[in-house]
């Protein structure tokens, strides 16, 4: 029979990896490996690739565990957050920071032991612009907050790139820069879904705070941005045609996808949440592509 106690531990643990926001965090691994592999010209090491792998899950875990010791307290006015764990109660302020600050220091102890010193540099520029920049600075202050905020999650194209060669190149700048553009529409698509919460918790997002024409308008000039982004990327890391000509094909289809985004639809929230999973999928399979395009070019 099962004591409270074995019960606490049990929902403690899952507390701690729901701190990590992992679900996020896989987001930000499928940037890093292309660039590794962009970087090396063929698949890096595998000892470098999971110390990598391994440092950046634990500097984004740290990052969003911060995230949400600031949040606790609005995390529990939003239908989205209201169950994680220090909204619940689960785990408290101090417990998460304490967490959030040995896996951030963890982190950058295995980026400097095993890979290289501009990796762990720009992981702690990625944690700490994360949590003081984003967070505390701009997302209560701005509806550009994610524009701006979102930097931190296209650290990984150069954290990756980095442990590789510590250096950084136009082509590691590139990617960047694609997921940079790519940021806002993904995210706002989602908080189109919750602008009630949002607006619930005081937090200005665009779609809480524009009209859906102005909203849409931004949408479509980082889209196209991505798209011009990716097509340079392409350019610089030096792929094949077959590879340019599937990448224009992608970014055509999340193109489509915004299309379909109609302000005056009654499904405008339906197609929304299309628009945010497309989203996700279109980074997936532009990683994907780099890897093979690099791999079959090497």
């Amino acid at each position: 029979m099962r004591t409270d106690s074995h019960v606490n531990l049990s929902a403690k643990v899952r507390g701690y990896v729901d701190l990590m926001k992992l679900r996020v965090v896989e987001l930000l691994l499928v940037s890093t490996l292309p660039a590794m592999v962009l970087a090396e010209g063929r698949l890096p090491s595998l000892s470098l690739t999971i110390a990598t792998l391994i440092g950046g899950t634990l500097a984004a875990g740290s990052a969003n565990a911060f995230n949400m010791v600031i949040e606790s307290e609005t995390d529990k006015l939003m239908q989205r957050t209201a169950k994680r764990p220090l909204a619940t109660g689960v785990l408290n302020n101090r417990e998460a920071t304490i967490f959030a600050t040995f896996i951030g220091l963890l982190s950058l102890a295995i980026f400097q032991i095993f890979t290289t010193s501009l990796a762990t540099l720009l992981t702690l520029i990625a944690i700490t612009f994360y949590v003081l920049v984003y967070t505390i600075a701009l997302k209560r202050r701005t509806p550009q907050n994610i524009v701006w905020g979102g930097a931190a999650g296209c650290m990984p194209a150069l954290i990756g790139w980095a442990a590789v060669t510590n250096s950084l190149s136009v082509t590691a700048w590139s990617f960047f820069l694609v997921i940079f553009f790519w940021t806002p529409p993904h995210f706002w698509a989602l908080a189109i879904k919750y602008k009630d919460d949002y607006a619930a918790a005081g937090i200005p997002m665009l779609p809480v705070v524009a009209t859906k024409t102005h909203l849409l308008r931004q949408m479509w000039v980082y889209t196209i941005a991505m798209i011009a982004s990716s097509i340079a990327l392409i350019i610089n890391a030096d792929l094949q045609l077959w590879a340019q000509v599937a990448n224009v094909i992608l970014g055509l289809v999340f193109a489509l996808q915004l299309r379909g985004l109609d302000e005056k639809s009654e499904n405008y929230e339906k197609t929304a949440g299309k628009i945010f999973n497309w989203s996700i999928s279109y980074l997936s399979l532009l990683s994907i592509l780099l890897v093979a395009a690099q791999v079959l070019k090497a």
